[in-house]
């Protein structure tokens, strides 16, 4: 009898002892399985929003690309494409310097106000004659064709890759900087 209660208590305590190491081995496997899935979703979520960080939808690039066209239009509608096109890398360059806004309708319309004087970066901005749609069709769909030249296909002047200012030939702002270039009617200039 004592055999048989011993073979029962030796089989109970093995039973036991499986059941145990089989509910600890899952909680092993689920433990690791939270784990390893909590770690990927942050990463895929890290990579999500680093990529919409830097990806630009399709209408906000057409948005930036009507800012340039009109900076251009309204800036050199009259100039030769290289004078277009210069207008276009300055108005780049300043976004890419990151000084004078994060975009290009924020480049383009940034204002300033110094000594209680609103100040445009580009003057037709500040001006109240110039018209929300542009008064030469051909000069505007030029100023469009060029805007998508250096917007999108990354078309650049070599000569001007460092410009970030220019001003008609005109006008004498008397600025201290160092004079790169003159296409047109526009002197451009580097920091």
């Amino acid at each position: 009898m004592a055999s048989a209660i011993s073979n029962r208590y030796y089989d109970r305590v093995i039973s036991v002892t499986r059941n145990s190491l089989l509910i600890i081995g899952l909680l092993i496997v689920a433990t690791v399985l939270v784990t390893v899935t909590k770690s990927k979703l942050d990463s895929l979520r890290a990579r999500i929003a680093q990529t919409d960080a830097t990806q630009v939808s399709i209408n906000e690039q057409f948005r930036q690309l009507e800012c340039l066209s009109k900076n251009i239009y309204w800036e050199a509608a009259n100039e030769p494409f290289e004078g277009k096109v210069a207008v276009a890398q300055v108005t780049l360059n300043r976004v890419e310097s990151g000084r004078f806004g994060k975009d290009v309708c924020a480049v383009v319309y940034q204002k300033n106000v110094i000594y209680e004087k609103m100040i445009c970066q580009f003057s037709w901005v500040c001006e109240s004659n110039h018209k929300i749609k542009p008064i030469y069709p051909k000069h505007y769909a030029e100023s469009e064709e060029v805007a998508k030249k250096v917007y999108f296909e990354k078309f650049r002047l070599p000569s001007l890759n460092n410009a970030l200012y220019y001003h008609a030939t005109y006008v004498r702002p008397g600025w201290k900087k160092e004079k790169i270039a003159q296409i047109g009617q526009h002197i451009f200039y580097k920091e």
